[in-house]
């Protein structure tokens, strides 16, 4: 029996080599088989399997979505009722289906008070492509053609599709792509740990940071820009909550120049910064939001943009002048993905999850900060709620980088996942990263930071 399962997976590996395209990945070392391949053949709470027998510990939720754990049959359940009932029917001319109606209503009592419609979609980066398209519609229903240019920031991550992906302010994503396009601009990312003049404080590089918007809207016009997109906390780009005051200073100058705010809660929306929603958590006033990932903590694929009172009041009016909005995809609200966003935003409320993120995200942090927090090479151990950071450095004290050759956040993440934890070395930068799921617990939290201790000396000393 042993042997056939051998000869099973030996297969499974060749088809794996052979025929996957796998996203994110560097397909000549994989093709060559220098890549390690996992096929994940279950999960439970906050631990993945796979085919070869072993149990891990998941410390970043897949990629930051799977926010109620695994294993969780009330959102399976769902599913298969859905499919069964029905499985699909398009949300076309007025179409809607007791799924996605419920979860619309759901996210909406979710959402600030002056959002006013949810549209929905399959992943964060069809999202944000429909969020532009809005912003565009909107300025020119309103009869503003040039109004049109997108500002993000460096190290923001808006998703890997062509505005998308020229949104995202991280190179892996524009080089060989002929990215940025032209309408995005990028503008300072609001990362103390990360800023040129040492000297600076909070207060001060906040005042940097608004100084440095000022003068990109300056040199372009407000008259050709439309929106301004931002994560509440930086996400792939370093899990970096932003300094105090930062969003109510950017939200000022954003409001002075008419330009709209799409706030991006694909990582922070549901409860991963300990409250609801990431905008609500920083003071945001956003015209659009995006969710997806903890919509449905990832047991199916959905998206949403949540649309203001104010621009809503536009689209109609755009709509009365030209006729139907030209835009729609054809698993636009999905029954089967809304399904599974109606149970598990029930489940969050439920357990208590939410509530659970902010305390054991605190205790976390700390637990963290104990364990490597002193060590001579670990720069700084951030966070909110339960997305954290530990960021490596040469030298402490000058805050000297290692050199990137030497992929130590690569180095670290493989000794911790070596010891049964699963974190991720983020790009551009030592930095590895933790955002578990809501249901971790202190002793689970313990354990991740005791893992990376032991993981931190094997590789720093």
């Amino acid at each position: 029996m042993k042997d056939q399962n051998m000869l099973r997976n030996d297969q499974l590996d060749q088809w794996d080599r052979e025929n996957f395209f796998h996203p994110s990945t560097h397909l000549a070392e994989f093709a060559r088989g220098n890549v390690p391949q996992r096929i994940v053949t279950g999960g439970s709470g906050c631990h993945i399997e796979d085919r070869d027998g072993n149990r891990l510990l998941d410390a970043f939720a897949g990629l930051y979505c799977v926010n109620v754990g695994y294993g969780r049959s009330e959102i399976a359940d769902a599913i298969a009722t859905q499919a069964h009932e029905l499985a699909y029917y398009h949300s076309y001319v007025g179409h809607g289906t007791e799924a996605s109606i419920t979860l619309a209503k759901m996210v909406l009592d979710r959402a600030p008070d002056h959002m006013s419609k949810v549209y929905f979609g399959l992943s964060g980066s069809d999202a944000n492509e429909t969020n532009v398209k809005l912003v565009w519609y909107y300025n020119n229903i309103l009869g503003r053609p040039e109004k049109k240019k997108i500002i993000s920031r460096w190290r923001g991550y808006h998703g890997s599709g062509l505005m998308t992906g020229s949104l995202t302010g991280l190179e892996l994503f524009h080089k060989k792509f002929d990215l940025p396009l032209a309408q995005v601009l990028h503008t300072e990312a609001p990362y103390y740990f990360r800023r040129d003049n040492l000297d600076q404080s909070e207060a001060e590089f906040v005042d940097h940071c608004v100084a440095e918007l000022e003068s990109l809207i300056e040199r372009e016009g407000a008259d050709t820009i439309a929106a301004f997109i931002g994560e509440p906390a930086l996400g792939t780009g370093g899990l970096v909550p932003p300094p105090e005051g930062y969003w109510p200073a950017i939200q000022a100058v954003l409001d002075r120049h008419d330009i709209l705010l799409i706030a991006d809660e694909v990582v922070t929306g549901f409860g991963r910064l300990g409250t609801m929603m990431g905008s609500t958590h920083y003071g945001m006033r956003p015209d659009i939001i995006t969710i997806a990932k903890g919509l449905t903590s990832a047991y199916a694929p959905l998206s949403g943009s949540i649309v203001s009172d104010k621009m809503w009041k536009v689209l109609e009016q755009g709509t009365d002048e030209n006729g139907p909005i030209g835009h729609g995809w054809t698993y636009s609200a999905h029954p089967i993905g809304a399904a599974a966003g109606v149970a598990n935003l029930k489940l969050i409320d439920d357990l208590n999850l939410v509530q659970n993120a902010g305390e054991i995200g605190a205790f976390f942090r700390r637990a963290l900060q104990e364990a490597v927090g002193d060590h001579i090479n670990v720069g700084e151990v951030r966070g909110e709620g339960l997305l954290c950071a530990v960021e490596f450095v040469e030298d402490r004290d000058s805050r000297a980088f290692f050199d990137p050759s030497r992929t130590i956040g690569a180095k670290v993440y493989a000794a911790l996942l070596a010891r049964g934890v699963i974190s991720r070395a983020m790009p551009q930068g030592d930095i590895l990263g933790f955002a578990p799921p809501f249901c971790l617990t202190g002793d689970e939290a313990d354990e991740i930071a005791g893992k990376l201790k032991d993981a931190v000396t094997e590789v720093l000393g």
